[in-house]
């Protein structure tokens, strides 16, 4: 069955960096599209970030773009996200996705932004 399991998040201070990871399992990786969200306290799952099959960057939301940056390794199944700058607003559980699915969500991982 679809799998997806993030790892990578933390305690982190303004200004700092995070290198998220996702490990996908129970279909053709290379073949779809990948999304990173992220849900704040209290606050919808909103998308912050899409690649295409190829590596290409395809989106990334207003209060994400310029600081953080997504990449994928087909032959691992794995879709990164890379995070610089980091804000408190940033603070969230960071969950990955295929980008047509919409479910089987992982635990994701919790990233803390905070002094």
């Amino acid at each position: 069955q679809v799998q997806f399991v993030e790892s990578g998040g933390g305690l982190v201070q303004p200004g700092g960096s995070l290198r998220l990871s996702c490990a996908a399992s129970g279909f053709d990786f290379s073949s779809y599209a990948m999304n990173w969200y992220r849900q704040r306290p209290a606050k919808e799952r909103e998308l912050i970030a899409q690649i295409g099959t190829s590596g290409n960057s395809l989106y990334f939301a207003d209060s994400v773009r310029g600081r953080l940056s997504i990449s994928r390794n087909n032959a691992l199944n794995t879709v990164y996200l890379q995070m610089n700058s980091l804000k408190p607003e940033d603070t969230a559980i960071y969950y990955c996705n295929r980008y047509d699915l919409g479910r089987a969500w992982g635990p994701g991982t919790q990233v803390t932004v905070s002094s």
